[in-house]
């Protein structure tokens, strides 16, 4: 009850928590089999020379189907390098945009929508009582739970698990 409450009344609030991982940081392989090579002459402007060499580089990644091309250059190999450091970026863009997704799916998962029909747990404070109601188990040692003494609570939670398992297992 808040202290402000002068009527006695007990007030509720829900509280929605997701425990998730911690995203490791995304890591690309470029395998240089998966990346076609194409070597042409370059267009535009740049007078002859543009004319007589083949400077321009266009990549293609096969799994991927992304094409990289790069022609900013005079010299062939830097115009493969720039162009390898496009792809490598691009494809590291789409890792982690694939991880964000994946996380927030997860996260959109396990959070409803906080409404109280989607109680897993009350805590009654002035009747020292902790029920869950997944499994309908009420413990009057509040104070124990808060303090960290979750084990008669896991424990339960295991037992119905298995039970649930073993149900189903038997259908």
């Amino acid at each position: 009850m808040p202290s402000t409450e002068s009527s006695g009344r007990i007030h509720t609030s829900t509280a929605t928590v997701a425990v998730l991982p911690e995203a490791d940081e995304a890591s690309v392989t470029l395998d240089p089999d998966d990346v076609e090579i194409d070597i042409y002459r370059s267009s535009g402007a740049g007078g002859q020379h543009i004319n007589k060499t083949d400077s321009a580089i266009r990549l293609t990644h096969k799994p991927t189907g992304i094409v990289v091309t790069c022609q900013d250059q005079r010299s062939q190999l830097k115009n493969k390098e720039k162009a390898f450091k496009v792809l490598y970026s691009k494809l590291y863009e789409m890792e982690v945009t694939a991880r964000e997704e994946a996380v927030s799916k997860e996260r959109r998962s396990q959070v409803g929508t906080g409404d109280r029909s989607e109680r897993i747990r009350t805590y009654n404070y002035p009747q020292n009582r902790v029920t869950d109601h997944r499994i309908d188990l009420t413990l009057y040692k509040l104070e124990a739970v808060l303090g960290g003494d979750l084990d008669e609570i896991i424990d339960a939670l295991i037992t119905d698990d298995q039970a649930k398992k073993l149900a189903n297992s038997e259908e």
